[in-house]
Parts: structure tokens; C-alpha cells; sequence
């Protein structure tokens, strides 16, 4: 449940120390499992919410911060991507019901028309996102991830759980041009979407606390 505490994750790190860093620099370090348990662990908090939902949705991260409330459907449990780098990055994304009540939360916690927003209810700029949020909780943990592992991550979790190469694409909006007989097959059902990102990879305490609760 998202609460209103203000938590200075900043006085974590000092950001001087990696000021020769590109966070905009694709790395391909993937979460591990024990990783993924930890953020899990640590869900009730909700900058941890925002690195949970872009491991599972795959969204790059400009495409998470410029999500608007107007572009989700929580009742159908999807989202819009309506503005991407890449033509194929404009897609309906899947939210798995392990991560639903994250995104339900941050919904409902301010007026502001972002999903995601300070604690001023303003939209987050990436450079501010990037350097007092996720960065300090890293370093927090000791991870040394970037925002875009999170979505190479969900590719990972996808392969591992044996999704078709076609879903995978659909759901992160691959870069790689999807074939003519791909294209034809664009309009499944987004409830069977969302079997597929049900069925990747979660911690068993996590899916054994979702099933008891429902």
C-alpha cells in the first residue's frame, strides 16, 4: 500500500561518484532470481512498486514516466504505450495480477494525470528519477543494474518461461521488425497477454500470498 512517508533514498549514494556514468547506456544485466526476490521482499515500498513494474511489463523507462492516467485500463488490466522510440515500441501492455495492485496504487495516489509522480504530485523527470530514486536503491542494495535491465530482465523471464518469440515481441515492443505473418496475429486478446506475464517468473511466497488473498 503506497503511504505518504517521504524517505530521502539520496543520502544513500553520492551521486558525484557517477558522474561519469551513462544511465541512458543500454547494459544487458539482467536481475537474478535472488535479485528479484529481494525487490519482491521489499514491495510495500512503493519506489521499489516502480522497478517491480518495469521488470514485469518490460517498459523502458521514458515510456513508464510519461505513462498518463488516461492511457490505463485498470479494469481490463493493460496500459497504452502510445508514445515510443521505435514504431513497434507502440503497443497495449499486459499487467500481471502480481503487479496490478502496484500500478492500482499509484493510480489512485494523487491527481496528478502521470502514473507515476513526486511527492509534489508532479511528473518525474528522468534525471530526477534516475538519480534519487533508482540509483540510491541501488546502491542501497548493492545492485548495480540500470533502469534498462529491468526490461531486459522481463525479455529474460519471457525466453526462460518458453514464450513464443511473437508474444515476447508484442508485450516490450521489440525493436526487431516482427514478420508479415506476426503482423497478421497483432490483435490476440490481451486476457491471453496477460496469462503470459502471469506465468514468468514470481517468488512462491509472492504467488502463494496473491492466491490467498483473492
Amino acid at each position: 500500500m503506497i503511504t505518504n512517508t517521504l524517505i530521502d533514498y539520496s543520502k544513500y549514494v553520492d551521486i558525484s561518484k557517477y558522474s561519469d556514468k551513462n544511465p541512458n547506456k543500454y547494459d544487458r544485466k539482467a536481475f537474478t532470481k535472488k535479485q528479484i526476490d529481494i525487490l519482491w521482499s521489499l514491495k510495500d515500498d512503493k519506489y521499489y512498486q516502480i522497478i517491480l513494474i518495469m521488470i514485469y511489463t518490460g517498459v523502458r523507462i521514458d515510456e513508464l514516466l510519461s505513462l498518463k492516467k488516461e492511457n490505463i485500463h485498470l479494469e481490463e488490466h493493460y496500459f497504452d504505450v502510445i508514445k515510443s522510440k521505435t514504431e513497434n515500441g507502440i503497443r497495449k501492455v499486459p499487467i500481471s495480477d502480481y503487479i496490478y495492485p502496484f500500478v492500482e496504487n499509484w493510480y489512485h495516489s494523487s491527481k496528478c494525470e502521470y502514473l507515476l509522480h513526486t511527492e509534489e504530485d508532479k511528473r518525474f523527470k528522468y534525471r530526477n528519477y534516475y538519480d534519487s530514486y533508482f540509483l540510491p536503491l541501488m546502491v542501497q542494495l548493492g545492485f548495480d543494474q540500470t533502469p534498462h535491465c529491468c526490461r531486459h530482465t522481463c525479455i529474460s523471464l519471457l525466453a526462460e518461461a518458453e514464450v513464443s518469440p511473437t508474444y515476447q515481441k508484442m508485450i516490450v515492443g521489440h525493436k526487431g521488425a516482427m514478420s508479415l505473418t506476426e503482423k497478421v496475429y497483432t490483435h490476440i486478446d490481451i486476457k491471453l497477454l496477460i496469462d503470459v506475464v502471469n506465468s514468468i517468473y514470481y517468488p512462491e511466497s509472492i504467488r502463494s500470498e496473491w492466491h490467498v488473498s483473492l
